[in-house]
């Protein structure tokens, strides 16, 4: 079911299997095994995560590379209410361990908001991480190329910027080292900082040894058209040409919502075992938030193993199921 302010007191008294916070991949791809093995699962999604702005997949096996990443969420979303499992459009303000269950309180609506609080046994953080994008007065000019050209994972797209004129966007000088990795792909790298930060004469002559221009001045807005960006404007009307980009200013993880569990981590990353259980027991990560590699493929089969893990744990708790009449017939004969 897909819930609402006008039904979410339908669910106030149910007591999910899962609450699964974070409707991406990872999220779905657990939802949808959640209901599969007849358990009952409830996803949580704030919306416009990572695999939102994903403008296709072009490394994902048997999808045609041009798929949407919301294509992709879409369908899954379709799938996982065919399967009777319930889907919410809100955000997590707070999760309070009572025990045997997990209290979860879910800011619904951006006006005239509510605050229903939802029960569950289990609980997956699949709520992933959120890219640092550039800062311009006009975010809009950021919005048209990236995902397109313009992108925030090298993993996923450094075929897409192969041999290149490519535009390396950081906000620290440790972020400049990606530089050294991509000339995998393109030794045509210009560094932008943007005048974020000072850089120091070692990285400047590193930088000068590799022949990769260094550019402070700020970034007035991106060039381009049809969601193709050729290059960027700076402050001081000068223009620098460009056939594609990475942003690499760090990212931010959704996951205020655990910080009043007791759970052991790596930095931003949730430290998990095989199965991506969590040290709490009852508490699984998938996708991004855990550690690892943040690539769809990956998330899917998060997933897939933290569902099945919760599926054998209830199982195991669980009365064997009885066929009741042969027992029966069996006592008369």
């Amino acid at each position: 079911m897909k819930l609402s302010k006008k039904n979410l007191d339908q669910k106030l008294d149910h007591v999910y299997d899962v609450i699964i916070v974070g409707g991406g991949v990872g999220g779905l791809s657990a939802a949808i095994y959640l209901q599969r093995y007849r358990l009952s699962c409830l996803v949580i999604e704030k919306g416009r995560g990572r695999s939102f702005w994903m403008q296709d997949l072009r490394n994902y096996l048997g999808l045609p590379p041009t798929t949407p990443g919301r294509t992709l969420l879409q369908q899954g979303q379709e799938h996982l209410l065919s399967l009777e499992g319930d889907y919410l459009a809100g955000y997590v303000e707070d999760l309070q361990d009572e025990g045997d269950t997990f209290a979860v309180k879910v800011k619904v609506g951006k006006k005239d908001s509510v605050y229903p609080v939802f029960r569950s046994k289990y609980l997956i953080a699949a709520s992933g991480i959120i890219d640092h994008l550039p800062k311009f007065e006009d975010m809009q000019n950021v919005f048209d190329y990236a995902g397109y050209n313009l992108h925030v994972c090298m993993i996923c797209d450094g075929y897409e910027m192969a041999d290149k004129k490519c535009g390396l966007f950081v906000a620290s000088e440790a972020a400049i080292n990606t530089a050294f990795v991509l000339n995998w792909f393109t030794p045509y790298i210009s560094v932008f900082t943007q005048g974020l930060f000072d850089v120091s004469p070692e990285m400047r002559q590193k930088l000068q040894e590799h022949g990769y221009p260094l550019i402070e001045t700020p970034i007035q807005r991106f060039l381009g058209h049809d969601h193709e960006m050729n290059g960027v404007e700076l402050s001081n009307g000068s223009v620098i040409e460009l056939e594609t980009g990475l942003i690499a200013m760090g990212s931010h993880y959704q996951s205020e919502y655990l910080k009043n569990l007791d759970l052991e981590w790596n930095g931003g990353n949730l430290k998990t075992d095989s199965m991506c259980r969590t040290t709490h027991p009852r508490v699984f990560a998938v996708g991004d938030l855990k550690e690892g590699l943040n690539q769809v493929s990956i998330a899917v089969a998060d997933g897939t193993l933290a569902a099945t893990a919760i599926w054998r744990d209830i199982r195991r708790q669980s009365s064997p199921r009885i066929w009741q009449d042969n027992l029966v017939g069996a006592a008369k004969t």
